[in-house]
């Protein structure tokens, strides 16, 4: 019995192998040839990751903020794969560009850099890196850059959106604006260590020593203490800082100005309301002192007492700095607020 059964289930194997699609073999095994393949391709990207982070780990633990050319930064930026954040900031460093602000731009990112860098909360998620224009040229044209300096955040998987890129005319480029920005973007939050500046504490100290010292040379005489014009002058000088917007640019950090890349021209006046230069802080100083003395003059044509012909002087002297330079001041105003109707003289 037991040897008629074996060729008996012989004969039902083959009629079962005989049921098989004579195409299911070549599927088969293109099926299994194409799950080695793609699991060779996840294991071969997990490996080209892992040496890009350490790559990136070890230039950071030389420097906090490492330089990038072409090459580097569509390897370790633009392609894939990616698991993590990337700021880059673009900017001109080299003495031929004349680039002032950049230098005070990298000042603020070395610290923010350096505060990532030596914080505990320190990973692999989030690498800082610097592009420079004379050393990838050709990333400033693949990004259609034409302005620096730039800051752009790059995330770990898509890309950048508008967001992504700081608004540094608005916001200036203060160490703190940048961790907030980067905070908003990543979900990292950095929190900025300044090196101690002790530059305020010894203007503070000599000035004042230079004030004790001469109120001790004139301790005979204090009469100047109770001096109206000269305190009225002290006033002035503060009320035209303070007017002008020189506690905007302590807090934001703006440009001094801005100089056109293309034709070299150089703009003192922002075209937003929502930003300036220093030198436009400064011109605007000018502007104001220039209309109070012209009200100052006019007041003391009104009210002195002298040569009816030279208060007329005066008086006309007076009206002119008032008329002239508050329509500059005035045309300065509708430069930056767009679509104000008004304007008296200079357009």
């Amino acid at each position: 019995m037991g040897a008629r059964a074996a060729p008996s289930r012989r004969r039902q194997a083959g009629r079962r192998l005989r049921y098989l699609p004579t195409g299911s073999f070549p599927f088969l095994l293109l099926l299994l040839l194409l799950c080695i393949q793609l699991g060779g391709g996840q294991k071969k990207k997990e490996n080209l990751l892992a040496e890009k982070v350490e790559q990136l780990m070890e230039w950071s633990s030389r420097r906090s903020i490492f330089r990038m050319n072409g090459d580097k930064f569509r390897k370790f930026i633009k392609a894939p794969p990616r698991n993590y954040s990337m700021i880059v900031m673009f900017t001109a460093l080299q003495p031929q560009r004349q680039c002032s602000v950049c230098r005070q731009a990298n000042e603020e990112y070395q610290i923010l850099a350096n505060s990532w860098r030596y914080s505990s909360a320190f990973c692999n998620k989030l690498f800082f890196s610097m592009v420079d224009y004379d050393e990838g040229t050709d990333v400033f044209q693949q990004l259609n850059m034409n302005s620096a300096p730039t800051f752009m955040h790059f995330p770990p998987k898509g890309r950048p959106k508008r967001a992504d890129t700081f608004d540094l005319q608005r916001i200036g480029f203060a160490a703190e604006q940048l961790a907030k920005w980067i905070a908003d973007r990543t979900d990292v939050h950095i929190r900025v260590f300044r090196p101690p500046n002790y530059s305020g504490t010894i203007a503070l100290a000599l000035l004042v020593s230079l004030v004790g010292g001469l109120l001790y040379l004139r301790r005979n005489n204090l009469e100047f203490i109770y001096n109206k014009t000269g305190w009225a002058m002290v006033s002035l000088c503060i009320v035209f800082a303070m007017t002008s917007g020189q506690m905007w640019n302590h807090i934001r950090g703006p440009p001094y100005a801005h100089k056109n890349p293309h034709n070299g021209q150089v703009s003192y006046i922002h075209g937003s309301s929502q930003a300036q230069f220093v030198a436009e802080s400064h011109i605007i100083l000018v502007l104001n002192a220039a209309i109070t003395m012209g009200m100052v003059l006019l007041n003391e044509a009104a009210t002195s007492k002298g040569d009816v012909g030279k208060r007329r002087i005066i008086c006309l002297v007076g009206l002119g700095l008032v008329v002239f330079f508050f329509s500059f001041l005035l045309s300065i105003f509708r430069s930056k607020y767009h679509g104000y109707p008004y304007s008296f003289l200079i357009k």
